[in-house]
């Protein structure tokens, strides 16, 4: 993936954050802080500015300069967590081109451990794990059943989106929403909420793009 291509996916990215910037700061005002979509928004759009700025040379130095703005711009816990995820994301890249369908796994599974590591939360704790642990499991499945990288991430996808719909089943355990204890249940979590938005981008990206 070269340096223009990697904008643009991270530009779709940027893009799907902003149009959901309300919604995902009403989300946010339920059980939390009330500026989940206004950091986020606030975050891509350095992520853009630094990489209009300086173009990435390859996939890992691209990953790092989203990594370092998002932790830079992004207040509470998510630009550590986001910025974590990139962060390892490009150390799983190191090296990489391309962008395969076991690459994206491997990244994946990354971002993952790294957010867990730094969260310390674990699925059912109604966090943004609670999307992408589902989602890295229905990748996988995909993978291992032959399919490319858009199938396997249209699978994730669907996983994310139930894995959005449970959190409203239960009471949060971290952050902010962990205060309300039951009087969270019935609300989605804002941060399985941008995951899943993040991930369906870069679907819709990598689909449009197989067409080219």
């Amino acid at each position: 993936m070269d340096g223009n291509r990697f904008t643009e996916a991270m530009g779709a990215m940027a893009h799907a954050i902003d149009k959901n910037k309300d919604f995902l700061t009403d989300l946010d005002r339920a059980i939390g802080d009330a500026d989940h979509g206004v950091n986020m928004a606030r975050g891509f759009h350095a992520v853009m500015e630094k990489l209009k700025q300086t173009p990435p040379a390859d996939l890992q130095s691209g990953l790092k300069t989203v990594a370092m703005a998002l932790i830079s711009t992004v207040g509470g816990a998510s630009g550590p967590l986001y910025g974590t995820a990139f962060l390892r994301c490009a150390k799983a890249a190191k090296g990489e081109t391309e962008i395969s369908a076991e690459l994206a796994a491997r990244m994946l599974r990354a971002a993952i451990d790294g957010i867990e590591s730094l969260g310390k939360a674990v699925p059912g704790d109604k966090t943004m794990i609670d999307a992408l642990e589902p989602a890295y499991a229905a990748f996988s499945d995909s993978l291992k059943s032959g399919n490319n990288l858009v199938k396997c991430l249209e699978a994730a996808c669907k996983a994310a989106e139930k894995g959005i719909e449970f959190t409203k089943t239960i009471p949060a355990k971290k952050g902010r929403a962990s205060y309300l204890g039951e009087r969270s249940v019935g609300h989605q979590d804002p941060g399985a909420t941008s995951a899943t938005i993040l991930l369906a981008a870069l679907t819709e990206y990598c689909r449009k793009t197989e067409k080219e």
